[in-house]
């Protein structure tokens, strides 16, 4: 009988590994690969193929839903579900739009994680109870879609994405662009749109917009050596 194979991408060390050892457990589980980034959640996704990714929604480089919109690009049939410790609408209606088949708050059981696993490779989707109550709630004449507030800004480009993140995350110009593989004055341009896009013109200012948006998290403004 074939395994489902799983990637695991959580930048929060007690909660990969538990999960690893709770997976570990399972006969019908192969955990080929784990990863504490999103940028190298992307690579290892189309290194190895998994089955399904649990993916966390804020982790450092690159976050869990631009990482997910880049695997589904290049992948997608695969099956990601988001790992998360908040259930606000508009982190659910951004995950869905990303393509996730799944949100599981973090605070779930590891019975639950390994049925939303089996779940979605069944081409089902899974969400948590929580997550589930919220969105039986704003189905009313339309569709979870069409009902539930993005909470987002004119939408950006991938590479954008990336910019915002690594600024925000408190990278000067220079270690963006060595980060990213771009020129300095690549990421002055791609900053300059994504201030004219959400009309946001300062460096807190952005940084702020990243957490209310769940790119980054309210304590991760560290600048990356």
């Amino acid at each position: 009988m074939k395994k489902i194979t799983v990637l695991l991408a959580d930048d929060h060390t007690i909660v990969r590994e538990g999960i690893l050892k709770m997976l570990a457990l399972e006969s019908d589980f192969e955990v080929v690969g784990d990863t504490l980034n999103g940028r190298q959640a992307v690579i290892l996704a189309n290194k190895l193929h998994p089955d399904v990714i649990i993916m966390d929604l804020a982790m450092p480089l690159l976050n869990g839903l631009e990482a997910t919109r880049q695997i589904l690009k290049s992948n997608p049939k695969m099956k990601i579900v988001i790992l998360s410790a908040h259930s606000e609408d508009a982190y659910v209606s951004n995950a869905i739009e990303s393509g996730a088949v799944g949100f599981l708050l973090k605070q779930t059981s590891c019975k639950e994680v390994c049925q939303a696993i089996r779940q979605v490779v069944k081409g089902e989707k899974y969400f948590s109870a929580d997550v589930s109550k919220r969105m039986s709630r704003l189905q009313s004449a339309q569709t979870v879609h069409q009902k539930m507030p993005t909470g987002k800004a004119p939408k950006l480009t991938s590479r954008e994405m990336e910019v915002l993140q690594l600024i925000a995350e408190g990278n000067a110009n220079k270690n963006t662009a060595s980060l990213l593989g771009i020129s300095i004055k690549t990421v002055e341009k791609h900053r300059g749109h994504v201030m004219e896009k959400l009309d946001i013109h300062d460096t807190a200012g952005l940084t702020r917009y990243a957490i209310s948006a769940g790119i980054i998290e309210s304590n991760a403004q560290l600048t990356i050596s």
